[in-house]
């Protein structure tokens, strides 16, 4: 297993000591020094980035991380040597963690209301607020802070805006931007001594914060002053300072020291002020490790998810980069339990854990800091939480095991469900090779397994919609044209534009018993395997497109088809008006669509349908126009939104009045590789994982590494 970096776990070396407070450490003296290494475990580990400003590849950020575990934990800083120097961290506590740079002090003031009510409307922005408790002048004072920001200008632009957001709060203050360079007012034996100096600074009216630093590879207390952009502004405050503490001997922070600022954090409750502490990591080659020890370490803003292994802190790109170092195979057991359900047969499970192992392995350091990340964009990753004891039975049984080609771990990558067939690489990345290929997914149909069946009905005002089954009673008889009609079982029983519960999406009316409705047909419910999106007006489909196809977007669309199909029948080219709607491939157009399950779709032009002439000719209307229609009534008058057309099967088929479009579909996702319901079915019809993996992925052997 070359891919993923064998390491040093860190947790292991820090358990080889006695866990001690940093006072402790120091006392010891001769005790500090390189964590020891002679007999410890060597693991295959991973990467997992949750937090990182990678730029186009991956951005997630946030201000700060809120973290907790219930037993002993640890932070260790990096040096020559390795990490080099830890504390300990109170259990069962939160403790909160940034970095340093380039951010925006909004406001400062001693009434905590004040600060709070400046945090609740920042909360709402793309400038998240920390409020910092501290003491200046003789009075406890409450300072908020946006950021960071990875340049200078983006800090300025910030604070114009945190200005106009938080401007009734201000009472005339303007937010300023800070920065990360500093100046030392002293080393000192303890927290306590550093602690009565970086009151005396404040009390002169400056900011003044206690750090601990690693000099040599030693820890040692210090007191900085300030937070500034620029040499020049460092150098003035420190002129300033000097004024009214002439006894100061001050010096500017080299940028290498690696250090941690220590705060008072009170944003976690804005109702009133209560303290956490909080560390700022500091120093352009600083790395925090946390050590959970057994218990797992709680990230607050990743869902109050916990997770194994250990935690790195740093700055990367000016922003906060957290980093999950797990071993592989506990990794797994989230990944696992995250992407499958644990319920499925056993060997389904392996095959997804053989498959996710390959994945993970291929990546290398594609994200730089991390092999990957905790989202889909690599394999869904939620730590302790989904793991389960069937998926965990399911990773050990395989341990090591790896699909390979041509003597190299391939990139075994996956989907949720192929719609009963998979995806040739030419439909979905313009890609070719031997490893993926068009095949068989009968299994993936099993998702509509339980799911309900609805029902797409004609409203008496001529409205179509959706509404599950069991909403509904049928009714005796049926229309003139032959069609049964039913109604509906509670009050206010919402009717769906599509059928599934979407509650972002009003509905198209709301049904009461007795009320008679005409049925047009029956469906699944939209899930994994079958699925509808729309329809969508042409506003709708041009704004979709805006920034997504690199060809010009109509500003009114007409019609809109499927007009090339690759192996698998999924949809490669696409025109709208008789143009081709351009994509880089063809699976960009799940995104241009806004955000389709799969390619593998249809579209329905609501507002056409098609009449088979005497004479054999075939013609598009539009419209009522010269067609008898079927009314809720039964009879062939014609005066609402939509109107029903019936085939030579006596199929019934909505018509709107104006055009909109309709897309129905199979699948979910790419459809490349392993089918994860595909391999479920397999595994029902007794199928063994390797038989499974070898189905989905051509020409592979799978061994153990």
């Amino acid at each position: 297993m070359n891919r993923i970096k064998k390491t040093q776990n860190v947790r292991s070396l820090w358990k080889k000591g006695a866990k001690m407070t940093l006072a402790a450490v120091l006392l010891a003296g001769s005790l500090w020094g390189p964590l020891p290494s002679a007999s410890a475990a060597i693991n295959d580990t991973i990467r997992v980035a949750l937090f990182a400003d990678l730029g186009s590849t991956y951005r997630s950020t946030t201000p700060a991380v809120t973290l907790q575990t219930d037993g002993d934990w640890t932070a260790g800083m990096n040096g020559a040597s390795g990490y080099e120097s830890w504390i300990s961290l109170p259990a069962s506590t939160q403790t909160r963690f940034s970095v340093d740079g380039f951010r925006v002090k909004v406001l400062e003031t001693d009434v905590f209301k004040t600060a709070s009510g400046a945090a609740k409307v920042l909360q709402g922005t793309a400038d998240k607020p920390i409020i910092y408790q501290s003491s200046k002048s003789g009075k406890t004072i409450y300072q908020v802070y946006t950021g960071n920001y990875s340049t200078s200008a983006l800090a300025e632009a910030a604070a114009v805006r945190t200005q106009k957001t938080a401007a009734s709060y201000l009472a005339g203050q303007k937010p300023v931007v800070k920065g990360s360079k500093h100046s030392q007012a002293g080393v000192f034996a303890s927290k306590k001594e550093a602690d009565t100096m970086r009151d005396t600074v404040a009390a002169s009216g400056y900011d003044a914060f206690t750090v601990i630093q690693s000099e040599g590879g030693r820890p040692e207390y210090a007191v900085w002053i300030g937070e500034e952009t620029t040499d020049a502004s460092l150098a003035a405050l420190e002129k300033l300072v000097k004024v009214k503490l002439p006894e100061l001997s001050l010096s500017s922070v080299n940028a290498g020291m690696n250090a941690l600022i220590i705060r008072q954090d009170v944003t976690l409750n804005l109702v009133s002020p209560e303290v956490t502490n909080h560390y700022i990591v500091s120093g352009t080659d600083m790395k925090l490790m946390l050590d959970s020890s057994s218990t797992g370490i709680k990230v607050a803003e990743r869902s109050e998810r916990t997770y194994r292994g250990d935690f790195e802190i740093s700055a990367y790109n000016g922003q906060l980069a957290l980093v999950n170092q797990v071993p592989l195979e506990e990794y797994l057991y989230s990944v696992v339990g995250a992407e499958v359900y644990p319920s499925w047969p056993a060997e389904s499970l392996k095959a997804q854990s053989v498959a996710a192992r390959s994945y993970a392995l291929f990546q290398g350091n594609k994200f730089k800091i991390a092999n990957v990340v905790d989202t889909t964009l690599s394999q869904a990753y939620n730590g302790i939480g989904s793991e389960h004891q069937n998926v965990t039975d399911a990773v050990n049984a395989t341990a090591g095991e790896v699909i390979k080609s041509g003597g190299k771990v391939v990139e075994a990558i996956f989907s949720s469900n192929a719609g009963g067939i998979t995806a040739d690489p030419s439909e979905v990345w313009n890609g070719g090779g031997t490893l993926f290929a068009s095949v068989d997914s009968a299994g993936d149909k099993s998702a509509q397994e339980g799911t309900h069946n609805w029902y797409h009905v004609l409203l008496s005002d001529g409205k179509t919609g959706y509404i599950r089954e069991d909403n509904t009673k049928l009714l005796e008889g049926v229309t003139a044209a032959g069609l049964p009609k039913l109604t509906v079982t509670a009050k206010n029983t919402n009717v769906r534009k599509i059928p599934l519960i979407q509650s972002s999406v009003s509905p198209v009316a709301q049904i009461n018993p007795g009320a008679e409705l005409v049925i047009l047909g029956e469906t699944k419910e939209s899930g994994t395997y079958s699925w509808m999106r729309g329809p969508f007006t042409s506003a709708e489909i041009s704004a979709m497109l805006q920034g997504k196809i690199s060809t010009t977007v109509p500003s009114t669309i007409s019609s809109l088809e499927v007009t090339n199909r690759g192996p698998s029948g999924r949809a490669v080219e696409v025109k709208a008006n008789g143009q081709v709607l351009g994509v880089k491939y063809g699976d960009a157009y799940r995104s241009a669509f806004g955000s389709l399950p799969s390619t593998l779709f249809d579209i329905t032009n609501t507002g056409s349908y098609t009449v088979l002439g005497a004479n054999g000719q075939v013609v598009t209307k539009s419209g009522a126009a010269g067609t008898s229609v079927v009314s809720s009534s039964g009879t062939t008058s014609y005066s609402g939104d939509s109107l029903v057309v019936m085939n030579k099967d006596s199929e019934a088929r909505a018509v709107s009045k104006t055009q909109a479009f309709l897309f129905t579909g199979q699948g979910y996702g790419h459809g490349l590789g392993l089918s994860q319901w595909g391999a479920k079915g397999l595994a029902d019809e007794g199928y063994d994982y390797q038989s499974i993996l070898k189905h989905y992925y051509q020409n592979v052997t799978i061994v153990k590494e």
